[in-house]
C-alpha cells in the first residue's frame, strides 16, 4: 500500500494545488518503504522475519560478489595471470551443495513458524464472516459478543466525488468507509472470508493479514489486536473495474466501547427488523428508499439518476416499464456481465423501497409501488 503524495500534483483541468496529503495512522505513509508498524504479534514477528532475510540476502550477495569482482580484479590478463587447469573436487561440491542446503534450511524454519502460527485460528473470542461484493465488503458477526450483528462496509460517497472531480482531500482518501468494522483491542479475531461473485482478498498490513475471499469457498485467518486505533487495507485481488473504492477499515476499541458498540447496534437491528408480508404506503417505502439509494446507489446512477459510472435511472425504460419483476431481477442477479453488481444481501424492504424510490423520483412519476411480498416471491 505504498501511496504516493497525491496533494503535491495539481488538480486536473483547474490549475490549483490540492492540500499535501500526510501519513495516515494505521495506513499508509507518504512515500513509505518500509512495511506498515505492526499492532499484532504475528505482524511483529513477520517484520523481524522479513530484517532477518533481508539481513541472509544482503550477506550472500556481499560474498558472491565480493567474492567475484576481486577474482576479476586481482586475476586479469593485464596483470600477467593465467588461467589454472585443473579437474572437478569433490571437496569443493560437498561445499558449495552443503552450505545452500543449510542456508535455506536456516530461513525455512523461522518462515514456517509464522506461517503455521498464521493459520492457527483457534479459540478465538469474536468470529467474523468477511464477504466480498463487487465492490464492497459485508460483515458477519458468527460467534462471540455481537452474535448476529450484520452490516455492508462500503466506501463513503464523499471519496468516490472526490474521485469523479480529481480532487482528493484527506489522508484518508479512498479508504473512508461508511461502516467500519469494530472489533475489541487484545481479543482474538478470526476471520472468516468468501465472495458472492468474483475472487476478492481481505487486507490490512497492520495486523499481517492478507486472505483471499473465494467464491464457493471458506478460508479463515486471524488476528489480534493490541492497540486501540483506526486500520485500514483494501482488497488485494484485481476484482473488476471498481477495485480501487472496496477499502478496509477496522476500528479497534476498548472492550467497554465495544460492548457499547454492540448494544447499539442490536437495538438498531431490532428496530429495522421489517415483516416482509407487511404491505406499505408508497410515501413511507420511497422516503426508506432514499436513504438505500443514497448509501449504496448514488456513486453510480447519480443523485439525480443522471448515470455516470451506472446506467441512466431516471427516464429509464426500465424503470418505467409497469413490469418491476424486470427491475427486481436486476437487483437479485445483476446484470452487464458485473457491470450492475447483484445485490441480494439487502432485504427484501430494502429491495422493495429502493425500486419504490427510483420509480417515483425525479422525471420517473409512476405511482408504482413495489411491496416487499415481491423481493421475498422473487427470491424462491
Amino acid at each position: 500500500m505504498v501511496r504516493a503524495t497525491v496533494g503535491a500534483s495539481m488538480a486536473l483541468g483547474s490549475g490549483m494545488a490540492m492540500a499535501q496529503a500526510g501519513d495516515l495512522p494505521g495506513g499508509p505513509k507518504v512515500n513509505q518503504l518500509d512495511l506498515h508498524e505492526p499492532v499484532t504479534s504475528i505482524a511483529s514477528q513477520q517484520y523481524d522475519l522479513h530484517i532477518l532475510m533481508l539481513i541472509i540476502c544482503s550477506v550472500i550477495f556481499i560474498a558472491v560478489f565480493g567474492v567475484m569482482f576481486y577474482s576479476v580484479f586481482k586475476h586479469r590478463k593485464s596483470l600477467g595471470a593465467k588461467p589454472a587447469n585443473f579437474h572437478e573436487s569433490t571437496t569443493v561440491e560437498i561445499i558449495w551443495t552443503i552450505v545452500p542446503f543449510l542456508i535455506v534450511i536456516g530461513m525455512a524454519l523461522p518462515a514456517t513458524k509464522i506461517v503455521v502460527a498464521m493459520k492457527d485460528t483457534t479459540n478465538a473470542d469474536l468470529t467474523i464472516k468477511a464477504t466480498g461484493y463487487q465492490w464492497k465488503w459485508g460483515y458477519d458477526y458468527l460467534k462471540g459478543e455481537g452474535e448476529g450483528i450484520s452490516f455492508l462496509s462500503t466506501l463513503d460517497n464523499r471519496q468516490r466525488v472526490m474521485s469523479d472531480t480529481g480532487k482528493p482531500e484527506g489522508d484518508n482518501y479512498l479508504l473512508q468507509v461508511d461502516n467500519p468494522l469494530v472489533v475489541p483491542v487484545n481479543k482474538k479475531v478470526r476471520i472468516v472470508t468468501t465472495a458472492n461473485d468474483v475472487i476478492h482478498a481481505w487486507m490490512v498490513p497492520a495486523f499481517g493479514v492478507k486472505q483471499d475471499a473465494i467464491p464457493g469457498f471458506v478460508r479463515d485467518t486471524w488476528f489480534k489486536a493490541e492497540k486501540t486505533g483506526d486500520f485500514y487495507g483494501q482488497c488485494a485481488e484485481l476484482c473488476g473495474k471498481e477495485h480501487a473504492y472496496m477499502p478496509i477499515h477496522v476500528k479497534v476499541v476498548s472492550e467497554e466501547e465495544y460492548t457499547a458498540w454492540v448494544d447499539g447496534k442490536m437495538k438498531a437491528a431490532a428496530a429495522k427488523a421489517d415483516d416482509p408480508a407487511k404491505v406499505w404506503e408508497i410515501a413511507d417505502l420511497a422516503a426508506r428508499g432514499e436513504k438505500i439509494y443514497a448509501a449504496n446507489c448514488v456513486a453510480c446512477h447519480g443523485a439525480g439518476g443522471e448515470g455516470g459510472v451506472g446506467k441512466k435511472l431516471d427516464g429509464s425504460a426500465l424503470v418505467l416499464d409497469a413490469d418491476a419483476a424486470k427491475q427486481i431481477e436486476v437487483m437479485l442477479k445483476g446484470a452487464g456481465n458485473g457491470l450492475m453488481p447483484a445485490w441480494p444481501q439487502l432485504s427484501d424492504t430494502e429491495i422493495a423501497a429502493v425500486i419504490t424510490y427510483t420509480k417515483n423520483k425525479w422525471s420517473n412519476q409512476t405511482g408504482q409501488v413495489v411491496q416487499p411480498a415481491a423481493i421475498l416471491a422473487a427470491r424462491q
